[in-house]
């Protein structure tokens, strides 16, 4: 895939009728030739730009990393608050309302406890991965950083994956530069490549999506 195509494509999808508000832009990436089941897909992208809305990060930590997550997530859940997120509806509410979450790695066992059936549910579990576990005397500020330019896509039920990679009121190369980013990031992810790639679209958040 290359710029050009990417830039007529936004190009196609600025003739569509414009909204009162700033959309975003989504990238979608269908998939084929794949087995979920057997070839699980999960790819991570470092974005070069913004995707123009702020990620929420919510932290699983003890007194030892109060003060980090204080200052630098947008929510803390200290172990002693733990028992209050035992009902179901609190705890999905928790996992819709937040992007990812960070949990200090002596409490993964009992974050796996209180919170993995409703955030392995929807992927969000504290992801080692992408630096979400870390340690009682860790610095959360440079994680935060990179979790702020991340984008996650999981193809779960269908052959599909789907992820914000900007806003109509940012540059177009800084749209082009995050759609590629995030492409070529799918096309490693996945065993053979453009042979898993079916399609490719972009669309706003109200506007009919464009093949690019």
């Amino acid at each position: 895939m290359e710029k050009e195509q990417v830039q007529k494509a936004l190009e196609q999808l600025k003739q569509q009728p414009k909204k009162k508000f700033s959309q975003s832009y989504d990238l979608i990436i269908n998939l084929k030739n794949l087995v979920l089941k057997t070839t699980p897909v999960d790819v991570s992208a470092n974005l070069p730009f913004s995707k123009g809305r702020p990620v929420k990060i919510a932290a699983f930590v003890d007194q030892q990393l109060l003060d980090q997550a204080t200052k630098n997530c947008q929510l803390v859940i200290k172990e002693t608050e733990f028992a209050k997120y035992a009902d179901k509806k609190i705890a999905k509410k928790l996992a819709e309302d937040y992007d990812y979450f960070l949990a200090q790695s002596t409490l993964m066992a009992k974050v796996a406890a209180s919170f993995g059936k409703v955030l392995g549910t929807k992927g969000k579990m504290p992801n080692p991965k992408l630096g979400c576990v870390v340690l009682p005397n860790a610095n959360l500020e440079p994680v935060v950083k990179k979790l702020s330019s991340t984008v996650r896509l999981v193809a779960k039920k269908g052959l599909n994956l789907q992820c914000v990679v900007g806003k109509e009121n940012q540059p177009d190369n800084e749209i082009i530069e995050n759609i590629l980013t995030v492409y070529n990031s799918v096309l490693k992810g996945v065993p053979n490549e453009t042979q898993n790639i079916k399609n490719v679209l972009i669309k706003t958040t109200m506007g009919k999506p464009v093949r690019v």
